[in-house]
């Protein structure tokens, strides 16, 4: 069995890492990790065919030659070389979790930052036990400050994550309702998600709190904060400006404002957090707001589509009871006399999932919207009349198809496993 002192120096010569044989890249470290339905120990001979400089196996039977490496378990040991890896470095690391907002608050920090560091950030939604070794072991000498993306479907998997990411700064969006079905509670989830501020208060570090959120507050006393908001105490106060549909910010402070292209008044939290975050690193206001307004979300979160006549609001990459309510009101506000609902299932909320899907249909007879199409099998067992029901996508989309659609805003928002985005090509 080889030690991860040792693993770590064949790291630092061969310092890119694979576990997917498909987009392998010569002299990389593979690590044969395993699924439920698949071992990774398996592909070993493939990846050194294919030019990996050496393979992690925890089955003794497919050490082939000594370029496989036997440990006692490949993912413990990817986590481990991770942790060591990082405990070496002395850069500034960003931890960012939370119920609603966190891939967009990394993508937004990631926009500031680059503008006048080298940064390294979460590729896409990597935020996992994988993911987060993954991301800390692809921090090379050059990088100056680093944002790890921290998810979580059950209790203590931030602490965990902390442990490895060891994070000195970081944000926590908000907590609110998701993956109920593995936490259990809301208590539960508000314990796992602010392990986060626990971890940077070991280290002396820097958290950028929510100042209008009283819970975020509560949890980051004793621990030194750049707060954020609408309060008047906050560090960097903002509002929101009313207009169309993108997200505008105003900064009195600057007596600016920055006009993004997100949709939505439930994303001023996530761009005021960069604003701080820009601020705390002396990053001019002026590359601030550059690098806000030329932010486009390509990947189904808070996405503005035209199509014909029709303004979309795609907003489908993932749903739990927060961010569709916030979803849902926010779309309300919009001056429009033709809006149209188009919602999927919300996912992972086991025994509570009748009660909020019910809640999501009460919230929707309370506002005046132009048609209503819910999708799956959790929204058909609501009361949910007058408004119509699909079991799948084919059906609502097959509906769509028949009737004409002009002018309208529609919102798009579903469970990343409903892939309600697939409904945009039959408007």
């Amino acid at each position: 069995m080889i030690a991860t002192v040792d693993l770590y120096n064949i790291y630092c010569q061969y310092p890119t890492i694979s576990t997917d044989t498909r987009n392998i890249q010569k002299d990389c470290i593979f690590f044969c990790l395993k699924g439920a339905n698949f071992n990774g120990n398996q592909f070993a001979e493939e990846a050194l065919k294919k030019g990996a400089a050496y393979v992690i196996v925890d089955e003794e039977k497919y050490v082939l030659n000594e370029y496989c490496l036997l440990v006692e378990n490949v993912l413990e040991t990817l986590q481990s070389l991770a942790r060591f890896h990082r405990k070496q470095l002395s850069i500034p690391v960003i931890g960012i979790t939370g119920t609603n907002g966190k891939t967009t608050t990394k993508e937004l920090l990631h926009s500031v930052i680059a503008t006048s560091y080298k940064v390294l950030s979460t590729k896409g939604n990597l935020n996992n036990h994988i993911g987060v070794p993954l991301t800390i072991l692809a921090i090379t000498k050059e990088i100056e400050i680093a944002i790890i993306e921290m998810g979580a479907n059950h209790a203590h998997e931030i602490e965990f994550l902390c442990d490895i990411a060891l994070p000195t700064m970081g944000i926590i969006t908000n907590i609110g309702k998701a993956h109920l079905e593995g936490f259990g509670s809301i208590e539960v989830i508000t314990e796992t998600k602010t392990a986060l501020y626990r971890a940077i208060k070991k280290v002396n570090g820097t958290v950028f709190v929510n100042r209008d959120d009283d819970l975020l507050m509560h949890y980051a006393k004793g621990i030194k904060q750049i707060t954020y908001g609408t309060h008047p105490n906050a560090n960097y106060i903002g509002k929101v400006e009313e207009g169309d549909m993108s997200c505008k910010v105003y900064l009195s402070a600057f007596n600016q404002t920055v006009t993004t292209q997100l949709m939505g008044k439930y994303n001023f939290y996530n761009i005021m957090a960069a604003i701080a975050v820009g601020g705390y690193f002396h990053i001019p206001f002026l590359k601030i707001q550059t690098a806000l307004q030329s932010y486009t979300p390509d990947n189904c979160r808070s996405q503005l589509m035209k199509k014909a006549t029709n303004t979309l609001i795609l907003d489908a990459y993932n749903a739990n009871p927060s961010s569709m309510k916030l979803a849902i009101e926010n779309v309300a506000e919009i001056k429009n006399e033709n809006t149209i609902l188009i919602l999927g299932d919300m996912k992972e909320l086991g025994e509570d999932s009748l009660k909020e899907h019910q809640a999501i249909v009460n919230l929707i007879e309370k506002n005046k919207f132009t048609r209503v199409y819910l999708v799956g099998s959790e929204f058909a067992l609501t009361d949910h009349l007058p408004y119509l029901s699909f079991s799948t996508i084919e059906e609502v989309s097959q509906h769509i198809t028949k009737e004409k659609i002009e002018n309208a805003v529609i919102l798009i928002k579903g469970s990343r496993s409903m892939q309600m985005e697939r409904i945009v090509d039959y408007i």
